[in-house]
């Protein structure tokens, strides 16, 4: 399974906004120049994000957006299921569309319970736990080109 771009883009927003200093705002402009993407696709997870509870937004001249609850009160679970809009893992056609397995194929129910346990994982993580410990250093948070590239696995410099 493959995450969708749209829920990497998501987490990594709450995880910028989860690090801001209590009370300040971040904006979309503020997210897409630091991540190399557009505003318009900010603005989009933005309100996505805001309509499912996650980000309570503020609107007008010194507006922008902040975590609706603390970090740790978000669950990474939940955040995926708000964020994929696709977790079927096959195309199982069933046998009103003629598939030659109708009947005698058990794969669809062995990756349902693969999706379930992927969940369930995340379900016992939050949002503070994907943050830099109390404590350590404040960094500029490094733009999309420095992660890892998912084709080959390489990981950034430190």
């Amino acid at each position: 399974m493959r995450l969708t771009l749209m829920t990497d883009y998501g987490l990594r927003l709450l995880m910028h906004v989860a690090q801001q200093p209590p009370g300040r705002l971040c904006t979309s402009a503020e997210v897409a120049r630091l991540h190399g993407l557009s505003e318009a696709h900010v603005t989009k997870i933005t309100h996505l994000l805001g309509r499912a509870g996650w980000l309570e937004t503020v609107r007008g001249k010194g507006g922008g957006m902040r975590l609706a609850r603390p970090a740790a009160e978000v669950p990474l679970g939940a955040l995926v299921r708000d964020l994929e809009t696709d977790f079927s893992l096959v195309e199982c056609l069933g046998a009103d569309d003629h598939c030659a397995l109708s009947g005698q194929c058990r794969l669809s129910r062995i990756l349902q319970q693969a999706l379930a346990g992927f969940l369930h994982t995340l379900d016992g993580y939050t949002l503070a736990d994907l943050l830099p410990p109390a404590g350590a250093s404040a960094t500029v948070a490094r733009p999309l080109s420095w992660l890892p590239r998912r084709e080959t696995g390489d990981v950034p410099p430190a």
